[in-house]
């Protein structure tokens, strides 16, 4: 009886090499909403583990934040890394923050703010962005205008009320 050789996996850093390579040939880029479909999976996965875990240990209502990172060596490849903490953080590029509250088991979504280039161009194109990215503008010309701060400043007690 002959063993089967186990398929030879790639690794993350292999496939962007490759994808660079392609690129200017036959390579076309996924759209934003190509990616984002693809890791919607998994982002949702990523999410509900964060506030299990994080329920246990803190024991009380929480932030759940993601970071988009782009990896150092291959700039094509971006991570999301999910963390949770008691207060509302400051409002930064490349973040989603959600809230958790334990006593009503429930998340809610505060915002999204995409990388600069994107801020800055939405900000440009504001008239010309489509319907199904209005929310997205909308958190982005909060963060501009310095709502967004705010809210998180509101949300920590760290404003006196007039």
């Amino acid at each position: 009886m002959e063993k089967k050789k186990p398929k030879k996996r790639e690794t993350v850093g292999k496939i962007a090499r490759d994808l660079l390579v392609k690129q200017g040939k036959d390579y076309r880029a996924p759209t934003p909403n190509e990616a984002m479909s693809e890791q919607l999976s998994e982002y949702d996965k990523n999410i509900f583990e964060c506030i299990e875990t994080n329920k246990k240990k803190l024991q009380s209502d929480f932030y759940v934040v993601v970071l988009t990172k782009k990896e150092k060596v291959a700039k094509n490849i971006l991570r999301n890394y999910f963390f949770a903490r008691l207060s509302c953080p400051t409002p930064n590029y490349d973040q989603v923050v959600y809230s958790y509250d334990i006593k009503k088991d429930k998340v809610e979504f505060l915002w999204v703010v995409p990388d600069r280039e994107t801020c800055k161009f939405m900000i440009a194109n504001k008239t010309a962005t489509p319907k199904d990215q209005w929310e997205l503008l909308f958190n982005v010309l909060k963060f501009a205008d310095g709502s967004l701060f705010r809210q998180a400043k509101s949300l920590n007690g760290e404003l006196k009320e007039i």
